[in-house]
């Protein structure tokens, strides 16, 4: 972690380039265990690869990992692309804890925001991604963030993204966004993690970052 907070300090002033965050939560629960988790391994993966293929994204892109199971783990502050060597893979265990993910990852995209500013570098709405085939087991904590991102969301501060997988509980990640939630088809994680890596070279090759932004349809891997 501390190489990776080094190369977060250092390249908001070697890297100019107007930046697009992206936070990614995964329900690593133990509902998660077996084809799902390796599917979702290889996703990310892919996503990750495919995000550093783009030259532009590369340099704009800061991905963010959160995993909510036994504990909620900060797995990858924001990074940009360029600068990602590698994920572990994940493991499925404990409950499903989204709320407290959920809030964490509001502090840390408000601190990285913050840090743009600070810093003179622009960019691009950020991008909140969860992925869930449950429900929250913190419901309380859940109740309290949901209006924030809902809002945030609304007021197109926020792109904020559910995704429901298998058994999901899509009317409570519903609660997160102004657009509802989206249903995975299956275990399709390679063909979404797809569209989010084209979604943002979309937006990283916006000449203006406030720009609306036609992103690529999502039939390759949604099922509502």
């Amino acid at each position: 972690m501390a190489t990776y907070d080094m190369i977060l300090s250092n390249d908001l002033i070697d890297n100019p380039s107007p930046r697009c965050a992206c936070l990614v939560i995964l329900d690593t629960s133990y509902s998660m265990n077996g084809t799902p988790i390796q599917e979702l391994n290889s996703g990310i993966q892919h996503f990750i690869a495919s995000v550093q293929e783009d030259e532009v994204a590369s340099y704009s892109v800061e991905v963010a990992v959160i995993s909510a199971g036994s504990s909620v783990t900060e797995i990858l502050p924001f990074t940009t692309a360029n600068n990602i060597e590698t994920i572990q893979p994940f493991s499925a265990s404990g409950a499903t804890p989204l709320g407290q993910a959920v809030e964490l990852a509001l502090k840390r995209l408000e601190t990285r925001k913050q840090e743009y500013k600070k810093s003179g570098v622009a960019y691009y709405q950020p991008w909140l991604v969860i992925i869930s085939d449950g429900a929250p087991t913190d419901m309380d904590i859940f109740n309290r963030v949901a209006p924030q991102t809902h809002a945030l969301s609304t007021e197109r501060k926020l792109v904020v993204l559910p995704i429901g997988v298998a058994n999901a509980n899509m009317q409570v990640l519903g609660q997160l966004s102004s657009r509802g939630a989206k249903k995975l088809d299956g275990l399709k994680f390679n063909e979404f993690f797809e569209w989010l890596s084209a979604s943002m070279s979309r937006v990283s090759a916006s000449a203006s970052t406030s720009s609306s932004i036609q992103l690529p349809t999502t039939d390759s891997w949604d099922s509502i």
